[in-house]
């Protein structure tokens, strides 16, 4: 990626330093070369879905991960299907709505999503090494607010 000059808008280098982020942190390879780091054979996706899952308190219903993961309730029921096969979720009665049922992830499931943060998290303290907590709490920060606007703008489903 070429380096943006100290003349170019901040808004627009970081647009480019995001889509090139994106980009690079998206690709499979990149994927599965950080998944045979921590031992884990899962997708992509159905890392996603677990961490909507422990972001959720570690039970949701169908229809909220499909929201909090802005895709249609299908999707996430074919996916589960997957997931549950692999005793990495399981469903459980709704005791709100017993027609209803929710997903929770297993004890499996969360150490499998374990493995993938710990070997994620080593990666960044590697690439962060020099930055003071500060400045990474503040790119936090600023990186939440752009997930929040984008959630809103763009819709939950």
């Amino acid at each position: 990626m070429p380096d943006p000059g100290s003349d170019q808008d901040p808004t627009a280098a970081l647009q480019r330093v995001l889509a090139t982020l994106s980009y690079l942190l998206t690709r499979s390879r990149a994927h599965e070369r950080q998944a045979a780091q921590a031992g884990v054979t899962a997708a992509r996706s159905d890392l996603w879905l677990l961490m909507a899952l422990e972001d959720s308190g570690g039970v949701s219903r169908v229809g909220d991960l499909a929201a909090l993961l802005m895709v249609e309730p299908p999707h996430v029921t074919r996916q589960i299907s997957q997931l549950e096969s692999q005793d990495l979720v399981a469903r459980t009665p709704d005791s709100v709505d017993r027609r209803a049922r929710k997903v929770a992830i297993t004890p499996h499931g969360r150490a499998i999503l374990n493995r993938l943060q710990k070997t994620s998290q080593a990666g960044l303290h590697e690439a962060l090494a020099g930055f003071d907590d500060a400045d990474i709490a503040t790119t936090v920060a600023v990186l939440n607010h752009l997930v929040a606007y984008a959630r809103e703008k763009h819709g939950r489903a």
